[in-house]
């Protein structure tokens, strides 16, 4: 049966922070002082710190849909497909063609 809210089931180290968190109560101080540790970290111009700050304030920034050297660039086909149609997908660029 699939999971209806979307989420993976295991993941221990979200489960562990839910836990400590519920455990802090009413009192956020334990949060904060993490917040802040994260914040100092981005002060300081650590890369993944500042990273993480923009990713939780703004979102993480979109990936581009790419292929590799062997296929090509990925494509997203909404619709229906008639059979006939299928032999455009099946071209393969050569390597003079690029």
């Amino acid at each position: 049966m699939a999971n209806p809210r979307g989420q993976q089931r295991d993941k221990p180290f979200r489960d562990a922070l839910r836990m400590e968190i519920a455990d802090a109560g009413e009192d956020h101080k334990a949060l904060r002082r993490v917040a802040r540790a994260l914040l100092n970290a981005a002060e300081t111009g650590k890369v993944d710190a500042i990273r993480e700050v923009g990713d939780r304030l703004d979102g993480k920034v979109a990936q581009a849909l790419v292929g590799d050297d062997r296929s090509g660039p990925i494509m997203i086909v909404t619709g229906v497909v008639r059979h006939t149609d299928l032999e455009v997908f099946d071209h393969q660029p050569d390597k003079a063609e690029s």
